[in-house]
């Protein structure tokens, strides 16, 4: 019975990967770039957020790979959404004024980014360091 079990997980397993969502991994072009305070900010947001939050995404070899590749491209689509440097002034909604506050409560970059990603997980000083440079660079909260 296990094995049965074990053949049937197989076989779902490698037909998904005929499912095409999350299989183009293409970037769209870099339109436009915010003035960042400096080049710490920059690297530091390269770093932790990029890959999520611009349209120069690394994707790593397990992006392929059905059910993974969905949830990495939702993930990666969900996050150009709502805050795309590679758009910036561009993009209709771009929420960069939210970035210093999810930084500091730790919502951004998620746990299970980091996971895969341990050079994403900034220290305390790298964290208040990147904060204030987002601050810096987007300046506060406007209504527009």
């Amino acid at each position: 019975m296990k094995y049965k079990l074990l053949g049937i997980i197989i076989f779902i397993l490698a037909v998904i990967q005929f499912i095409p969502y999350g299989m183009d991994h293409t970037n769209p072009p870099v339109l436009a770039e915010p003035a960042w305070d400096s080049p710490k900010t920059k690297e530091l947001f390269d770093r932790a957020c990029a890959d999520c939050h611009s349209n120069e995404t690394k994707w790593p070899w397990y992006s392929n790979i059905a059910p993974i590749s969905w949830l990495l491209q939702y993930d990666v689509e969900e996050g150009r959404e709502h805050f795309n440097t590679s758009m910036w002034g561009k993009q209709k909604k771009n929420d960069g004024d939210e970035a210093k506050e999810e930084l500091e409560e730790g919502e951004m970059p998620p746990w299970f980014y980091i996971v895969p990603h341990p050079e994403a997980k900034l220290s305390e000083s790298e964290t208040k360091e990147l904060a204030k440079g987002l601050l810096a660079t987007f300046g506060e909260e406007n209504d527009d």
